[in-house]
């Protein structure tokens, strides 16, 4: 094409140079250009991909499974995970999609408030403040002062709450219902 257009114009009854017949093909080699410089980009990231994966490294693959590498088969392209212990899953190495980067925990803690106390366990939980006020239990009985219902205790608390709701739920207009009246 380049051709023809060079010589339409060295001939002396040729019409004026026209610069869109130059400029499509221009816009074609730049996008062709663009498309294959995108492709290398992308394959030179999965190769750098793929060498980093070594037996050991938390990998996704691309159903979404989340796995360790056991070992890697590049002979055959398999690829055995540890997805959880003792769960091995066998997969095409070309399926495993991304590396996955384990976050560092920043061992650095912030500074409580003077007086108020952070939980790293289940320990604060049990260093609630159990004991009665006014000789009350716990739950909220007249009895020991130990703060700790006895099974007794509880037995009696539960008879007292379910003859409350019935008395409760009985309606007052039907004499039938209501035999206090």
């Amino acid at each position: 094409m380049f051709a023809h257009v060079v010589a339409q114009t060295a001939s002396g009854d040729a019409p004026p140079f026209d610069i869109f017949s130059l400029l499509l093909p221009l816009a074609l080699a730049f996008l062709i250009f663009t498309m294959f410089r995108r492709q290398r980009k992308a394959q030179k990231q999965v190769k750098e991909m793929r060498t980093s994966m070594e037996p050991g490294t938390e990998v996704m693959t691309q159903f979404g499974l989340f796995g360790t590498i056991v070992s890697i088969d590049q002979e055959n392209n398999k690829a055995v995970l540890e997805l959880s212990p003792g769960n091995l899953a066998t997969v095409h190495t070309q399926a495993l999609s991304k590396v996955v980067e384990q976050e560092r925990v920043d061992d650095t803690r912030e500074e409580a408030l003077p007086g108020t106390p952070v939980a790293e366990d289940t320990s604060s939980i049990d260093a609630v403040d159990r004991t009665p006020s006014a000789g009350s239990t716990a739950a909220g009985t007249a009895g020991t002062t130990s703060g700790v219902e006895t099974p007794e205790e509880t037995l009696e608390r539960l008879n007292r709450q379910s003859a409350q709701e019935s008395r409760d739920s009985r309606d007052p207009r039907d004499p039938k219902a209501n035999p206090d009246n």
